[in-house]
């Protein structure tokens, strides 16, 4: 896949270290190591950053044009250190205002100063003071927080600072004869991630810094090495500069579809033809307005059809039915013979665009027929294709992304299905479409509002997902190609694809549950195999069914909804999720097993049902459900199998319409959302 982000390594000004094995081994023959930043440039790539050195000349604004992060590492005069051998350790004033100008524009900038720092005669100080940083001229000590037993391998104290949480996966770091850092008196933006321990000298002095500049971001630390978690360390703080909220929505893709007048007048047409329409479909307003505009509509179908010459067979074969239901007096309309020719599936090729129009509804949206007009773009990147081929074998999955719709799709829909089509028969379901830009853009959003809500310290990775929406829309791609493909696998005592039998509703709400806890566990096979994007959709899975599902659409029967109230409580529960001084912190270090001990709950129900009886497995999946989500007060079903009637219809009958209410942390977080969540209606990539 392609990078997340570009970061450049300054060689040329005689740094002590050298990302360039080669280079490493001359500086230090004896012991390579000692000088190399190889392993740490390695990290980076195998995040899914793209690694490029500066190895000659000065930093100007073009050679940093197309950077994201540029890392300066500890620079010497020769008498001190060996260094590279390039350039000189101090940089010319033209080279700071080019890095300051850097900065302020949006790039993240990583500083690696050092000990007794003025010894060594380069002008990094100068470079960090522009940030509001300076870099005091000491070695930490610290006789009880060490490494190794050696004092002045200090343990580093941390924080989390201004909703910033850069050691959510690092248990432990350490300095190796750390400097120590100050932060001036006026520097609101200034964070201290962490200090030297009570027990230091000095104590609970700042050591890594952090700073919000302009559109930028600064990172200053005051030494590293490569023990315990510092690896992990080194990656978060990178991410967190390269992750500020800089990053812009994508910029609109061109599309010849929508860029062709035909579609303003095809989008017209359909327009005023949906208030000719009963709920079925059905004309019931003036017949020769209907035909005038059912023809406007064919016209600009046949004008489009040269930029989808793939879709031949479809124009013609919906022109035909759009003229069988005018000749046959607009009655309930009936698509089949069209809706068989359009195969979406059958070319998966990333950017290829679809027309789209039929007498439709709209999942979670517009609930009549009203013909619609969609054009849909095909999200299948190679690394996606080679997944699906290799691993996750599903030919109806079709990740797509919205290049224009008419007002049924101006709502919180964000799929296209083939049942939703009016047909004289039910068709077998041959394809399934997943609007990925509008999923991200709603998960970006709700994700952002509820954690700004929560006072949540985010990961460096969660920023990155929340400010990015490429990146977020191809990590829902991942998702639901694991996600979808796990409805047909496992212990199944039922039909996953519940649309074809009624049940109560939790059931629903289990079997997504359980495809998200599949997916959330795979990914840490995924992360092995080095899908960079496997991170990510944890963080996903988690935000989504966390803040978005249990506070999104009505509460009726919102299965959804209590996927995510049970996550919530099993993590709750666990002590993973403390809800304290109105702050919400998750111990990112529990999450992995704690949601993979509720994947295996799951499974062993599932395992199970197979043995009991529809009801019996109802009443079973009940008792799970309802040992973590307490269910209504007034509730049949609460009062144990004896209350409820043997016909299982009845039975599903006697579940209340919001069986398994929200608790009083989601009832305020659901008031505090909805203004953030009804801006979402009818969102898409390009609006974020």
């Amino acid at each position: 896949m392609r990078p997340l982000k570009k970061v450049m390594v300054d060689e040329s000004h005689r740094q002590a270290w050298s990302t360039r094995p080669e280079v490493a081994a001359r500086m230090s023959p004896a012991n390579p190591a000692d000088s190399s930043y190889a392993e740490a440039a390695r990290t980076l790539v195998v995040a899914g950053f793209d690694v490029a050195v500066h190895v000659d000349g000065p930093l100007t604004a073009g050679i940093l044009a197309d950077v994201d992060v540029l890392v300066l590492p500890h620079c010497s005069d020769d008498a001190w250190e060996s260094t590279v051998g390039v350039g000189s350790c101090v940089y010319t004033g033209d080279e700071i205002a080019v890095i300051d100008g850097f900065v302020r524009r949006g790039g993240g900038l990583v500083v690696l100063a050092e000990t007794e720092q003025a010894k060594y005669g380069n002008n990094l100080g100068a470079i960090a003071k522009l940030f509001g940083v300076g870099i005091v001229n000491a070695t930490a000590q610290d006789p009880v927080a060490r490494f190794n037993d050696v004092s002045t391998w200090i343990m580093l104290e941390a924080h989390d600072a201004h909703g910033y949480n850069v050691f959510a996966d690092v248990q432990a770091a350490c300095f190796y004869r750390s400097g120590v850092l100050e932060l001036q008196a006026d520097q609101s933006d200034a964070y201290a991630f962490a200090t030297s321990s009570p027990t230091a000298s000095p104590a609970n002095a700042p050591v890594l810094v952090g700073v919000s500049v302009g559109a930028g971001r600064v990172v200053v630390a005051a030494d590293s090495i490569d023990d315990v978690d510092n690896r992990a360390l080194w990656r978060a703080l990178v991410t967190w500069a390269a992750a500020g909220p800089r990053l812009s929505a994508p910029t609109a893709a061109v599309s010849a579809v929508i860029s062709s007048p035909a579609w303003e007048r095809l989008t017209t047409a359909v327009e005023a033809l949906r208030p000719l329409q009963a709920k079925d479909g059905s004309i019931v307003g003036d017949p020769d307005v209907a035909s005038a505009r059912v023809e406007e509509i064919v016209a600009a179908l046949h004008e489009l059809a040269p930029h989808v010459l793939h879709q031949a067979e479809y124009i013609e074969a919906v022109t035909n039915d759009f003229r069988a239901w005018r000749d046959g007096g607009f009655g309930v309309p009936d698509f089949l013979d069209s809706l068989m020719t359009f195969h979406p599936e059958s070319v998966r090729r990333d950017g290829i665009e679809h027309v789209v129009v039929f007498p439709m509804y709209t999942q979670n949206g517009n609930p009549n027929r009203n013909v619609e007009a969609v054009t849909i773009r095909t999200v299948w990147p190679d690394w996606i294709a080679e997944l699906e081929a290799t691993s996750y074998d599903n030919a109806a999955f079709v990740p797509i992304e919205f290049m224009g719709f008419t007002s049924g799709y101006d709502t919180h829909s964000a799929v296209l299905f083939p049942e939703t089509v009016a047909t004289r028969e039910v068709v077998p379901f041959s394809w399934g479409g997943i609007f990925c830009d509008r999923e991200a853009a709603r998960f970006r959003r709700v994700s952002r509002a509820a954690a700004d809500r929560l006072r949540l310290a985010l990961p460096p990775e969660a920023e990155m997902l929340l400010n990015h929406q490429a990146l977020a829309q191809e990590t829902f791609v991942l998702w639901d190609l694991v996600h979808d493909r796990t409805h047909s696998h496992g212990d199944l005592p039922f039909d996953p694809f519940m649309i074809k039998q009624r049940m109560p509703y939790w059931m629903y709400g289990l079997e997504e549950l359980r495809c998200d806890l599949s997916t959330f566990r795979e990914t840490e096979q995924l992360e092995s195999q080095g899908v960079v994007l496997a991170p990510y959709v944890r963080i996903a899975i988690l935000f989504d069914r966390l803040f978005r599902f249990p506070t999104t659409g009505e509460r009726v029967r919102n299965y959804d909804g209590l996927a995510g109230q049970i996550i919530f409580a099993w993590l709750h529960k666990n002590d993973v999720i403390r809800w304290t001084d109105n702050t919400l912190r998750i111990d990112w270090s529990r999450v992995q097993d704690s949601v993979n001990s509720l994947c295996i709950e799951v499974d062993t129900l599932y395992r199970e049902g197979i043995d009991r009886s529809r009801l019996g497995h109802w009443v079973a999946a009940y008792e799970f459900v309802s040992s973590l989500v307490p269910p209504h007060p007034q509730s049949t079903w609460a009062q144990g199998p004896q209350a409820l009637p043997g016909d299982l219809k009845e039975a599903v009958d006697a579940v209340l319409p919001d069986e398994f209410p929200l608790n009083v942390f989601y009832e305020s977080l659901s008031k505090a959302l909805t203004p953030t969540i009804d801006s979402a209606r009818g969102i898409t990539g390009a609006a974020v």
